[in-house]
């Protein structure tokens, strides 16, 4: 099957940045002129998908509202004239699209976040996104990549990057098989290993293509790191059943769940702008060339 659903995990309390999250959920912090969730959604829509599942919390209601439609707005521009402004606010949807909100309950782990969405997948293979992790593709965006894997493999896909050794207890790792045309088969998965307990250094990012049978194993997956319903114990015991595929992206990624990550993103769609880019580089080379004097 194609893939024509996607997950947004969001339910996140986003408190590394407080106190900008305390009313703004961290997935509609803004890069330049558009919020991280954006970002994820126009991923998903050039990979082809058309049904978006967002996993969801109190407080952020101004999610839903964002890809919601804006009549005051949309009706006051189209009075004035500025219709580039109203394409940038009504183009976030196209006609064929679904968009379903979903409560999480309880904070119980990404992996419980994912079963929040069962009923609305169904059984069929579905892709999961995490807005935070704002991922540069070179050429084509990350979701593309992996919908082309799955359609070659037919089995599920993470997506995975190689991290400095000191640094995989911040992640899942991943252990491979021989990598080709930087996809492998994976042969085992563990959710933040110390450094000398690692099996290698690929972490698993924000991106996965997953079959139905997932949410069979999430519903019987203990709680495990950090007390939480971890997706990775769950992948793990899937890799049991079928075969998964790790897939070493053509790209960019900016953790933008961190401050640093989130500033060098900012910085990096900043000179890229086509609207502000010139300006801001030009800007850039001068606080640089005054620091130089």
């Amino acid at each position: 099957m194609s893939i024509r659903k996607v997950v947004f995990p969001v339910a996140g309390l986003g408190t590394r940045f407080l106190p900008a999250t305390k009313v703004i959920p961290k997935e509609m912090l803004p890069v330049v002129d558009k919020p991280l969730m954006q970002y994820a959604v126009e991923e998903a829509l050039a990979a082809g998908i058309t049904d978006f599942i967002f996993i969801t919390a109190r407080g952020k209601g101004v999610i839903e509202d964002h890809f919601d439609k804006a009549y005051e707005l949309e009706t006051e521009l189209a009075r004035r004239g500025k219709d580039d402004m109203l394409e940038r606010v009504t183009d976030f949807m196209p006609e064929g699209t679904t968009s379903i909100f979903i409560r999480q309950q309880e904070a119980l782990g990404l992996g419980h976040a994912v079963l929040c969405a069962r009923a609305a997948v169904g059984n069929e293979p579905f892709a999961v996104v995490l807005p935070d992790d704002l991922i540069a593709g070179n050429g084509r965006n990350v979701m593309q990549q992996m919908v082309d894997v799955y359609d070659r493999q037919q089995g599920s896909v993470v997506a995975v990057e190689r991290v400095p050794k000191d640094q995989t207890d911040r992640y899942g790792i991943v252990e491979t098989g021989e990598l080709q045309e930087r996809v492998a088969p994976l042969t085992s998965i563990v959710e933040k290993p110390k450094p000398a307990a690692a099996p290698s250094n690929l972490a698993v990012v924000g991106r996965y293509i997953l079959t139905p049978r997932i949410f069979e194993l999430l519903q019987n997956t203990r709680t495990g790191a950090g007390n939480e319903i971890q997706l990775t114990d769950a992948i793990s015991a899937l890799l049991a059943e079928e075969s998964i595929y790790s897939y070493e992206f053509d790209g960019t990624r900016y953790d933008c769940g961190n401050k640093l990550g989130y500033l060098q993103a900012t910085l990096n769609y900043g000179i890229r702008h086509a609207e502000v880019g010139e300006a801001f580089r030009e800007y850039l080379d001068g606080w640089n060339n005054s620091r130089d004097s």
